[in-house]
């Protein structure tokens, strides 16, 4: 009796760990589930703000680009050129716009939350902050690169994908098959750590010292959080051209 009480009380001291929260939210009510109504804000924030962006710069699309054209350009051939140095010239085409999305909503949601004055926007509970800084969406971005380099290695060889896990011998079965386990997680704890720790260290000295010592701190910020969307899309895209490589 006590041997099947000790996992009971086990999974019962995990569940209270689950719903440990740290500060307030703000929740909506929708179907009968509660979602969590700040992230869901500050990210179609940072839709608008892409969609928004990209319908401007090209609605007049010149031969000759200028200006924000120009820059939209640029953006797309850097996102081009990652992809084909993670994937391979011959497959890297149709991942262009995934690896392009991933890039840009990391990108952006880590430089709205350094610069965008959320704190303007008042709600009963909890405070706006960049989606990245919510281990949901790190965990949902994660778990959508996860099933893309899956979907790349079953479109490309079929069934015979999953011979990668007995590569190159069968007793390494249970490693490959916790790697595709420690990916997402890798993924989603590396952003959602470097935001997060990002977020406090500018904090503490803009209330300390608000002025002019926070500034350097702050654009230390703006470069991390362009790194680790760099970092992001360049192992999403590299997940997704291992899946698709060939095993001899």
């Amino acid at each position: 009796m006590d041997i099947i009480q000790f996992p009971i009380n086990t999974l019962n001291h995990f569940y209270e760990i689950s719903i440990v929260e740290v500060g307030q939210h703000f929740y909506w009510q929708i179907g009968g589930l509660q979602v969590h109504a700040q992230v869901l804000i500050t990210s179609w924030i940072v839709i608008a703000i892409l969609l928004g962006s990209a319908t401007i710069a090209v609605r007049d699309p010149q031969i000759v680009p200028t200006g924000a054209q120009n820059f939209v350009e640029y953006v797309l051939e850097f996102v081009r050129d990652l992809a084909r140095t993670q994937i391979g010239e011959e497959e890297y085409g149709p991942w262009v716009s995934f690896i392009g999305t991933m890039f840009l909503f990391i990108f952006v949601s880590n430089w709205a939350g350094a610069l965008l004055p959320w704190g303007i926007i008042k709600l009963p509970h909890g405070e706006l902050a960049a989606p990245t800084n919510d281990i949901n969406t790190t965990v949902a971005l994660a778990l959508l690169t996860s099933v893309a380099y899956f979907y790349a290695g079953l479109t490309k060889k079929g069934l015979g994908y999953f011979g990668r896990y007995i590569q190159p011998t069968p007793i390494l079965l249970p490693i490959n098959i916790l790697e595709d386990f420690t990916k997402p997680l890798s993924l989603s704890f590396r952003l959602f750590g470097n935001i997060l720790a990002d977020e406090l260290v500018v904090a503490v000295p803009v209330s300390l010292v608000p002025l002019v010592v926070p500034i350097p701190v702050m654009f230390l910020g703006l470069f991390t959080s362009g790194i680790q969307a760099l970092i992001f899309a360049t192992l999403a895209a590299a997940y997704i051209g291992e899946s698709m490589e060939d095993h001899h």
